[in-house]
């Protein structure tokens, strides 16, 4: 079955910098849309950054421009989020997700997305 499992969250003071890893088991890796999304208690599942796996088309949002970097490596069916020049808003769960359908550019909303992985907690202070 498809799994997707995150690593590498923890606690930075802000300016610091995290790297976040998604490893994908039990499907096809290549020319799908993985992203990366966060979520604070009480607020939606904002998307951070995309990647059209295979392909390499990066999509990030405005607050993290600049300063985060979404990457892949096909070999080992992961991807990663470096998080550079961290800010206390970054604080979140972040989530890893895949979209088995889309073709061309991936979707932002988190109901365009059918697998997820179990979160990894970032807290900037």
């Amino acid at each position: 079955h498809v799994q997707l499992v995150e690593s590498g969250g923890g606690s930075v003071q802000a300016g610091g910098s995290l790297l976040l890893s998604c490893t994908v088991s039990g499907t096809t890796f290549n020319i799908r849309c993985m992203a990366w999304f966060r979520q604070v208690p009480g607020k939606e599942r904002e998307v951070v950054a995309t990647v059209y796996t295979g392909i390499g088309n990066t999509y990030y949002a405005d607050s993290v421009k600049g300063r985060f970097a979404i990457s892949q490596d096909t070999d080992k069916k992961a991807i990663y989020l470096q998080m550079n020049s961290l800010e206390p808003d970054d604080t979140a769960k972040y989530y890893c997700a895949r979209n088995s359908y889309a073709t061309g550019s991936c979707p932002l909303g988190q109901s365009s997305y059918d697998y997820w992985g179990q979160g990894t907690q970032v807290t900037v202070s």
